[in-house]
């Protein structure tokens, strides 16, 4: 469905069905960076509302707690300004642009914005939407991401289980996926 993967240096949405979409996003993160330098941006809201990212997980999930940057922003629009200029460094594995509703700020020419500058540093962007409807984007793919009980007998917590429909894909075809 993919033709080979998620396209690098796009601009990916990812909303939240539940509070553990998240996990979603962070592997999908994880991956685009590979080994360079993920930052995961966010308002003061979102990390008093979802809590702390915490690096152990990041771990757990395969990824380097080293190279995770973590950056908070007073509003939305300062969120989504920082994640720009981070985008602008093409040493940068990947950005998650986490935000709560439907900011002002992030609209049709935002995300055009962010698309381009995505392609011009070949970052990858993935925007994770908590309590949010889709609204026009430049976004090369747009995921609606659930949890699912993990099986309790694969060890002491169980590992992350998702629902993950694929409702946008400018590039190929729509699915569901259980991962």
């Amino acid at each position: 469905v993919l033709g080979g993967g998620l396209r690098p240096g796009a601009l990916h949405e990812v909303f939240a069905g539940d509070w553990g979409a998240g996990g979603f996003a962070a592997c999908l993160a994880i991956r685009a960076a590979q080994d360079r330098p993920l930052f995961w941006v966010r308002p003061d809201y979102e990390a008093l509302e979802y809590g702390a990212l915490s690096a152990t997980g990041i771990l757990e999930l395969g990824g380097d707690p080293q190279n995770l940057y973590l950056l908070r922003a007073p509003h939305a629009d300062d969120a989504l300004s920082a994640a720009a200029d981070i985008l602008a460094c093409p040493h940068v594995g990947a950005v998650v642009l986490e935000l709560c509703g439907t900011p002002r700020a992030l609209d049709l020419v935002a995300s055009r914005r962010l698309a381009l500058l995505c392609e011009e540093s070949g970052v990858t962007l993935f925007v994770l939407r908590e309590g949010a409807g889709p609204i026009p984007s430049a976004a090369a793919t747009r995921w609606q991401v659930r949890t699912l009980s993990s099986d309790p007998r694969d060890d002491d917590w169980g590992s992350p289980c998702f629902h993950a429909r694929l409702t946008r894909h400018r590039q190929g075809g729509l699915g569901d996926f259980f991962l």
